[in-house]
């Protein structure tokens, strides 16, 4: 059954898609309206965009990308390469990153068959997992997880995370047990604490490569859409890869 909030939702997820991948070209010092860019936009658009609530068949990922790929590959000769193939490398990267990892939150939500819950699961343990390592870090930690990446994260704290990502994922297992089985539910938990980590760890790599501190400023205090999301938009396409959520 599809809800009027359904609309809500994905058109939410497109306008932090478009936001994220704003964000994704400017730390890479392109234009917004720069012909790579607007390919890459596209690309983008095609994972993010809600098409099962039109009724419609999502394109296929792989056309998708051997599409927008020729496409900027074409803008490196015509530009007579001003746009290198590194800088349409990145932009075919950054559709794929952003528009993948925004678009598995729409196709987990608009499951036929409890797709609220499972997003709230996968959410619930992203967030327990986030704030399991906080604590933890603080309370406890001692020995750095990847100083050169991240200083102050410690294993300490990434174990904490994996902790309170699996006792909530076991708190959605007894709450719904005929929705989810025990170990369905600590698979999404360990993914969703793991791969959530390195999510993050993920972006300060590249923000160290690119010398900035947060991806933007839309959010005052706390960055971008990026530097909020990126454990979402790596979490849940791995989340749908895995195989843990029923089909």
């Amino acid at each position: 059954m599809r809800w009027p909030a359904d609309g809500f939702f994905a058109g939410l997820l497109v306008l932090m898609a478009i936001i994220g991948f704003s964000e994704y070209v400017r730390m890479n010092g392109f234009a917004w309206h720069h012909p790579a860019s607007l390919i890459g936009f596209a690309g983008m658009l095609t994972f993010v965009l809600p098409w099962s609530l039109w009724d419609m068949e999502a394109p296929s990922a792989l056309m998708v990308m051997w599409i927008a790929a020729f496409l900027l590959l074409t803008v490196t000769v015509i530009s007579k390469n001003k746009t290198t193939i590194d800088g349409a490398a990145l932009m075919l990267l950054g559709a794929l990153y952003v528009g993948y990892g925004f678009g598995a939150l729409d196709t987990v939500r608009q499951m036929e068959e409890h797709g609220l819950f499972w997003t709230f699961l996968v959410l619930g343990c992203i967030i327990a997992s986030d704030v399991g390592a906080y604590f933890a870090g603080r309370a406890i930690g001692r020995h750095k997880l990847w100083p050169s990446i991240s200083p102050n994260k410690t294993i300490e704290g990434a174990a904490g995370g994996v902790i309170l990502s699996l006792i909530t994922a076991v708190a959605f297992a007894l709450a719904m047990p005929d929705v989810v089985s025990l170990p369905r539910a600590l698979g999404i938990g360990l993914i969703a604490a793991v791969a959530g980590q390195l999510g993050d760890l993920i972006q300060s790599a590249y923000k160290r490569v690119r010398d900035i501190k947060d991806t933007g400023a839309i959010l005052p205090g706390h960055g971008g859409i990026l530097d909020r999301c990126d454990s979402w938009i790596i979490v849940f396409p791995l989340v749908l890869l895995s195989g843990l959520l029923p089909t």
